[in-house]
């Protein structure tokens, strides 16, 4: 009975860390103007970050590449290329080293459309270590 109670102890917070660190939070978000432009995404809570998602509600657009600017001066580009329509998502993008802090995230889009005339707005998640 003891083994099992200890087994328990150290099973149960484990399984809740792994969960925790599996699931994205939201870090960020900018309506989208509708021309070819860029913005950037900064000034949450420090954390060490796994990777990164965009999600889009509001109306489409086309993001073409996401900078993320480490706190270190280093820098990491993603060529998305990608088209999103309301509701859609990205891929996680992994990020690259283990124990980074992030500064900021910078993206380039071009708005699409909207829906009922609103601008889109792009949504900036993240994924803890």
């Amino acid at each position: 009975m003891k083994k099992l109670l200890l087994l328990t102890l150290f099973i149960v917070p484990a399984l809740s860390y792994t969960a925790n660190a599996q699931r994205f939070e939201k870090l960020g978000e900018r309506k989208v103007n509708f021309k070819s432009d860029k913005d950037q995404i900064s000034g949450w809570r420090d954390g060490f970050f796994k990777a990164l998602k965009l999600k889009v509600t509001g109306g489409s657009i086309t993001v073409q590449k996401m900078v993320v600017h480490f706190r270190d001066g280093e820098t990491h580009e993603f060529q998305l290329k990608q088209n999103f329509a309301d509701g859609n998502e990205s891929r996680p993008l992994d990020l690259p080293g283990k124990r980074r802090l992030i500064d900021k995230v910078v993206f380039w889009y071009e708005a699409t459309s909207s829906s009922e005339g609103n601008k889109p707005v792009v949504e900036l998640w993240g994924r803890h270590w």
